[in-house]
């Protein structure tokens, strides 16, 4: 029989890879169990700099540099003629002011990988069939030739991102409080012209008549770049024609990205990712904890899905220690309330940019907008959403609201 781990984790992206690399560093026995073959394709593709952070912390920082990736320092924004960018490097809080725009295919196989090398042991082409923990966790698993495995590791961590693999087969999910959206999504050869844009940063374009419509442009190191583009759900299926057909019309419509674009073309199908937007009645219960986005994801406007993935297992590592070394951990107290700090940081940033008042901060002239807020704000974009010396931590939405009214010639405080 095969020997029990200390820790079993479900899925091997970003939040896999951190956990591994940290329980491992700490002496545990782990096994990371991946339904997948890497490298495999996924979205979520511009990292934010407090991710860089917690890359080094869990001591995976070097194969990601040696990684040749686009360096990253911000993200510009187009509304029509209006441009407005943010600069990492000018947050108000420490930690890098850069990062990296990362095919994730590669990315999440440079970090599983350096895991392995660190002592995790890997699985792939592996699947959870079952999951109960009413006494002691219990996994069932089933691997690509079919054949059948119980386990029964102390601890279960599920990284399984949009899979949501013990949501699911517990019945934690939840609805989520946010509109239903969907996306379409590629990469391209974009052939865009030297010095046309900045490759340096994220560019976010919103439609320049349906302003809930926006557009990400991520550019890689090598030729290629991300583009998608999200929208309610019920806009893009009124719409006629293939997916490729629906993202490149409505792409078109900007005329900065009918320029940028002008000699692009599809290097993958396009893709789509409908009702994305997830929540689930716990982030944790006796034995396991949920990681990222198999517990929560918000929406791909500000990049925040894989800086709350790494952050969640941060969080859960240092508890999952405390608990294998015979300690009372208090789970909620320990690791969802804090990790849920900064995931409602972020839904402020998401809801106000869907009703208009964090579009109208960002494009509000620079030259009249107080630096501190600014600084303030682009902290949060730089993913710094657990900083408590940040007013607009945990109180973004009312905060985002006030200060829109006051850009719009309005009454209130900032």
């Amino acid at each position: 029989m095969t020997p029990q781990k200390d820790v079993a984790i479900i899925g091997a992206g970003p939040s896999g890879s951190v956990a591994a690399a940290l329980l491992v560093q700490q002496g545990f026995s782990v096994v990371v169990l991946e339904r997948q073959r890497f490298p495999r394709f996924s979205i979520g593709e511009s990292l934010l700099a407090q991710s860089l952070e917690l890359v080094e912390q869990a001591g995976l920082l070097e194969p990601v540099l040696a990684g040749g990736f686009q360096f990253k320092n911000g993200a510009a924004f187009t509304r029509g003629p209006e441009y407005s960018e943010f600069n990492f490097a000018q947050k108000s809080c420490a930690g890098p002011g850069f990062t990296f725009q990362v095919p994730r295919g590669e990315f999440d196989k440079i970090l599983i990988d350096a895991a392995e090398k660190m002592g995790a042991e890997v699985r792939y082409e592996v699947e959870i069939t079952a999951a109960d923990f009413s006494n002691g966790p219990r996994l069932v698993a089933r691997d690509a030739s079919g054949r059948v495995e119980e386990l029964r590791p102390k601890l279960v961590l599920d990284a399984s991102g949009f899979g949501r693999t013990l949501p699911r087969l517990l019945g934690l999910e939840s609805p989520s409080r946010l509109p239903t959206r969907s996306a379409l999504y590629t990469q391209i050869h974009d052939r865009i012209p030297s010095g046309a844009f900045d490759r340096q940063k994220i560019r976010i374009v919103i439609h320049p008549e349906h302003h809930e419509v926006w557009f990400w442009l991520i550019p890689f190191s090598n030729g290629k770049a991300s583009f998608g583009v999200v929208a309610d759900d019920a806009f893009l299926q009124a719409m006629s024609g293939t997916h490729e057909e629906k993202l490149f019309t409505l792409g078109r419509q900007d005329p900065g990205l009918l320029r940028l674009l002008a000699d692009a073309t599809p290097a993958i199908p396009v893709g789509e990712l409908r009702g994305y937007s997830a929540n689930v009645s716990t982030m944790c219960g006796p034995g396991f904890a949920l990681l990222g986005n198999a517990a929560e994801f918000l929406d791909p406007v500000f990049s925040s899905g894989v800086t709350i993935a790494m952050k969640s297992s941060h969080l859960a590592v240092a508890a999952a220690v405390r608990e294998l070394r015979g300690e009372q951990v208090d789970w909620k107290a320990d690791f969802e309330a804090p990790l849920r700090v900064g995931v409602e940081t972020f839904r402020g940033f998401v809801e106000t940019w869907y009703t208009g008042e964090l579009q109208d901060i960002i494009f509000y002239d620079e030259r009249k907008q107080s630096e501190r807020i600014r600084r303030y704000i682009c902290s949060i974009l730089a993913g710094y959403a657990w900083d408590k010396d940040n007013p607009y931590v945990g109180e973004a939405k009312q905060k985002l609201v006030r200060l829109a009214q006051v850009c719009r010639g309005g009454v209130g405080a900032a």
